[in-house]
This record gives structure tokens, C-alpha cells and sequence, in this order.
């Protein structure tokens, strides 16, 4: 629920810089409504949850609005004339580089045992298709979506996860479900605005038609 809050940021963010002018009504709209959409299919747990370690909350908060900034940011990098994978290659070696240190001093990993051949295969899928395929990815729809677009993924994350759960670990889904999913599409679609201005257009044609 609170990483959810990423596209938010990032249109805070976008404004705080002077980038983004000003926030059409349509976007406000759509954002509260995927918010509400992802509370919604996340249940009643989301409320109790808020009531828990305050710290904690704030870390995904600030991993939400250090997300958005990195989205800015990666926008401005792509207009200084750096390709998809230089900036691809620079944040993960970078990252990389920011948590060896800390991997190093918490887990102490030349005292745990070597980790069978199906968990080398599982971080080696990790790294290569979940870290750097999709941060290429990430950065190729970034150049066109911009940063406010890209980072509507989150709102996406529950509703993928309770699909994949329905569809191969047969989970049911109730009614809240699907009304999540609903209120998160409308959502996408409101920020979106091309169906508004089709659905739009189409009235003032038929409007045109009736005089």
C-alpha cells in the first residue's frame, strides 16, 4: 500500500523541480482511484497494518520517494545522450558496489555453508533477467513513457500477484478483489487520458450529429 504511493512522489517530485507545470485534474484522479485500488485488494489488513512500526513505514515510504527521484533522474540522463545500457550498467554496479559492504558485515558470508546448484540458479535468474533484463527494459519505456507513467507499475504489483496466485497456486478471488482491479484500471486509465478524450470527442461528434 505505501509503495504504491511512488507515482505520487514522482509527480511531487517533477513539480518540486519545475519540470512538470502543472497536474491535470485526470492524473489526481486516477491516482487516488489506483490507491484506493490497491487498499482495496489488499483488504482490511492494509488498516491494521498502518497501526504497526512507525519506523518501518517510514523506510517504504522513503523507498517509494527515492524510487520516484530515480526515475527523474534516469529521465535526465537518457536527455544528457546516455543509451538504456550505460545507464542499466551504472545503477546496478553502483548499487552493487553501496550494498557489498553491508552483505559483507551482516550476513558474513564465507561462514555459511555453499548454497546447492537450484539456489545459484535462482540468483543467477534473479540477477540476469530479473535485475538487468528489466531494468533495460525499465529504461526503454522510461524514454517514452517518462517517469510519472513508468512508475504506475506499482499499482500494478497486487493485481499481477493475485492473478499469478489465482492462476497457478489456485487461489480464489473474491468480489474486493475485482473491484480492486477495476478501481486500479480506471485509475491507469484516467492518468492515462486518451480514453477520456476519445470518450470525449466521441460526445461532442455526437452532439455535432444531433444540431
Amino acid at each position: 500500500m505505501l509503495i504504491a504511493m511512488t507515482p505520487v512522489f514522482s509527480i511531487l517530485v517533477l513539480r518540486g523541480l519545475g519540470i512538470e507545470k502543472q497536474i491535470g485534474a485526470g492524473k489526481l484522479v486516477g491516482l487516488v482511484l489506483g490507491i484506493t485500488g490497491v487498499a482495496v485488494i489488499i483488504g482490511p489488513d492494509v488498516f491494521a497494518g498502518l497501526k504497526g512500526d512507525l519506523t518501518a513505514q517510514l523506510a517504504i515510504l522513503l523507498a517509494a520517494f527515492s524510487y520516484a527521484c530515480a526515475g527523474v533522474y534516469g529521465k535526465r540522463l537518457q536527455g544528457q545522450g546516455y543509451s538504456t545500457l550505460v545507464i542499466t550498467a551504472g545503477q546496478v554496479t553502483a548499487s552493487t558496489l553501496l550494498l557489498l559492504p553491508v552483505v559483507l558485515w551482516a550476513d558474513q558470508p564465507w561462514l555459511l555453508p555453499m548454497p546447492d546448484t537450484n539456489v545459484l540458479l535462482a540468483v543467477a535468474a534473479l540477477a540476469l533477467i530479473c535485475t538487468a533484463l528489466a531494468y533495460i527494459i525499465y529504461f526503454r519505456i522510461l524514454s517514452t513513457a517518462g517517469p510519472t507513467n513508468l512508475l504506475l507499475v506499482t499499482f500494478l504489483a497486487p493485481v499481477s500477484a493475485i492473478s499469478l496466485g489465482a492462476v497457478f497456486l489456485g487461489q480464489s478471488l473474491s468480489a474486493e478483489h475485482y473491484l480492486g482491479i477495476l478501481l486500479v484500471g480506471a485509475g491507469l486509465l484516467a492518468i492515462d487520458g486518451r480514453a477520456v478524450k476519445l470518450f470525449a470527442g466521441s460526445k461532442v461528434n455526437q452532439q455535432e450529429v444531433m444540431k
